[in-house]
């Protein structure tokens, strides 16, 4: 029984993602994907990879998630996915290449600067 390893991460958010030949089953972090995500939009933006490949009831997935929001984690579980895809089938990277599924999204909170607000907001202003 071969298993894929492979991470994905999003904003703060990390997802260790195992695949392994089986009947469809999503197991994030010792719960049921309808339970840990229990919005429709993040469990189909996680499944993504699945749909473009059709690969839909061919895998059981353990994901191991820590970090940041649920949003971030789907994005982190999506990745993880599929990069497992293109571990397992090298034939997948041009489709999920195409869906632009195997970038990392690089985008991050930008810091709080010393003297501001925020990262870019800055106190008010009084000229008098």
């Amino acid at each position: 029984m071969k298993h894929t390893i492979a991470t994905g991460r999003r904003k703060t958010a990390s997802a260790q993602v195992r695949m392994l030949p089986g009947t469809g089953k999503f197991i994030i972090n010792n719960r049921d994907i309808n339970e840990y995500l229990p919005v429709e939009v993040w469990r189909v933006r996680a499944m993504r990879p699945l749909d473009v490949t059709n690969n839909h009831g061919n895998f059981d997935f353990l994901v191991k998630v820590t970090g940041g929001g649920k949003s971030g984690q789907t994005g982190a579980i999506q990745l993880g996915i599929a990069r497992a895809l293109v571990k397992y089938n090298e034939e997948n990277k041009p489709i999920l290449k195409e869906a632009s599924l195997l970038t990392r999204d690089p985008r991050m909170v930008e810091r709080k600067k010393y003297g501001q607000k925020k990262a870019r907001k800055r106190f008010q202003f009084s000229k008098r």
